[in-house]
């Protein structure tokens, strides 16, 4: 599927605005057409890293699965009227179009999301954060994994745990999405010394350490891509 080279500002969601701490739907649907245009531009870095440790296949997984969830909710018949109706729409696309682990984890987590922020057209950054708490608690659940697995969780639990810090002291939608992601950054790149114990990695033992996780680097894109469309990104690192 080609890529816009942009998205046009009219899809802009509210939160980037300075100051304001409300998601909506449009927020919701720009961060998810973020997500797909990241996976399509490094869908070969994700397969070259899920080469090395596991089935090679997470790369193409990604890009076709987010790509999926471009196409359901940019269908005019289908335009969600709140964040949580966009996630869980999200969600049921992965859960059907994407294929191994990944799909069932990233498709249960975002259909956890959409419930816990049920059908209120907009959502502040506190109840955002119950939400994707909520998430990381099916993903957890569904991948039996914990943070220093070697798997997404060690990328999306620190991120978690910062947008609800962030949220919780008072920040805004845009500083928490911000500490999410460059939480998430540093939990992908803790991956590279680990041993992993989940997933097929897991059969390498001792060799899969000294490579980065594939699933900890799909998600760091969601998380990076969460903060460009709440308009704080962050510069990643070389």
């Amino acid at each position: 599927m080609r890529e816009p080279a942009g998205e046009p500002e009219t899809l802009r969601g509210r939160a980037d605005v300075p100051g304001r701490d409300v998601v909506d739907s449009s927020l919701v649907l720009d961060w998810l057409r973020r997500v797909s245009t990241a996976m399509h531009q490094h869908q070969h870095h994700l397969i070259d890293l899920d080469s090395a440790i596991g089935d090679g296949d997470h790369g193409a997984n990604m890009a076709r699965g987010f790509a999926a969830v471009r196409v359901t909710l940019d269908a005019p018949s289908r335009a969600p009227t709140s964040p949580g109706a966009a996630l869980a729409a999200a969600g049921s696309t992965l859960v059907s179009v994407v294929g191994g682990a990944s799909g069932p984890l990233y498709g249960g987590a975002f259909r956890t999301w959409g419930a816990a922020l049920g059908t209120a057209p907009e959502v502040g950054a506190l109840r955002f954060a119950a939400g994707l708490t909520a998430a990381l608690a099916t993903m957890q659940r569904l991948g039996a994994a914990v943070p220093g697995d070697k798997t997404m969780i060690d990328a999306c639990s620190p991120a978690v745990s910062a947008f609800r810090a962030t949220a919780e002291s008072g920040g805004d939608f845009a500083s928490a999405a911000r500490a999410a992601a460059r939480a998430a950054e540093t939990g992908m790149l803790a991956t590279i010394p680990l041993q992993a114990r989940k997933g097929r990695a897991a059969y390498l033992g001792l060799r899969s350490i000294g490579h980065q996780d594939p699933g900890a680097t799909s998600a760091c894109y969601v998380f990076r891509a969460l903060a460009e469309a709440a308009g704080a990104p962050v510069t990643p690192s070389p």
